[in-house]
């Protein structure tokens, strides 16, 4: 099983994989190849442990799909050695690319057009602790990301209606996405993302007022936050942030998200 983005999966793959996060652990055999581009702080210590947790070995190759080798010619030479890869790339074609030459799982550990597995703990922490995603009014705030896309394609996985807070420019034709221009809906929880480079729209810094208006949801800034940007002030002192509490739960959904990749 590759897993490139949200979509990859239905809704029942997605609840099995939740289930397995709540499961004893189980042995599993075999060596990760794993590369990981930039920092990554969290995706990284959670998957180093997972693998350690579950007795897979491991072999880092830095920027795998970096080189100018053919996608199938680094499977074809790979393949025989690795049960399955793990892999932060930025570009999401070349790791499409690599995917469909492998014949062993490839899991997306971030890439410029998504981030699957943040988003499958997120929203696993949502509807074990907060109540089930069919039912929970989930906002997201801000330009689409990488991580808003693939919310985005949890939201049509479930066929369910999200809100999505941001200017115009990045409204976009989705029937699982109802776009605003500003804080007109209440939502039970409300996710925000670091801002693109060239984003820089100061009236899109979240602020205490703006959480009133949307009814004082939960917030989940995705890490790293910064202060200034996507946040315009400190959210560790809101009341309803849930950040560090969620963040427990990366390990486990990874793990679970391996265990169903080796099926």
């Amino acid at each position: 099983m590759d897993l490139l983005d949200v979509t990859d999966l239905s809704a029942a793959e997605t609840r099995a994989i939740w289930a397995l996060a709540n499961a004893p652990l189980r042995s599993l055999s075999g060596t990760v190849a794993w590369s990981f581009e930039g920092n990554g702080i969290r995706t990284r210590t959670t998957f180093i442990e997972a693998f350690r947790e579950l007795g897979l070995a491991y072999v880092e190759l830095p920027n795998l799909l970096k080189t100018s080798e053919r996608a199938c010619d680094l499977a074809g030479y790979l393949d025989p050695f690795y049960a399955m890869y793990v892999v932060r790339e930025s570009n999401h074609e070349r790791l499409q690319e690599f995917a469909a030459a492998s014949s062993r799982p490839v899991i997306n550990a971030m890439s410029r057009a998504a981030h699957p597995c943040e988003v499958l703990s997120d929203a696993y922490y949502i509807d074990f602790k907060i109540r089930p995603i069919e039912s929970v009014r989930i906002g997201l705030w801000g330009p689409t990301t990488n991580v808003f896309r693939s919310w985005h394609a949890l939201a049509s996985v479930f066929g369910i209606e999200i809100q999505h807070f941001c200017s115009s420019e990045f409204h976009s034709e989705n029937c699982n996405v109802v776009f605003n221009t500003g804080p007109t809906e209440t939502v039970d929880i409300l996710v925000t993302d670091g801002w693109p480079n060239e984003f820089n729209d100061s009236a899109w810094s979240l602020t205490r007022e703006h959480l009133a208006r949307l009814g004082n949801p939960k917030l989940l800034p995705t890490p790293p936050f910064s202060i200034g940007r996507e946040v315009g002030f400190d959210p560790i002192a809101y009341e309803g942030f849930v950040g560090y509490e969620q963040k427990r739960v990366l390990l486990s959904v990874q793990r679970a998200i391996l265990m169903h990749a080796k099926g």
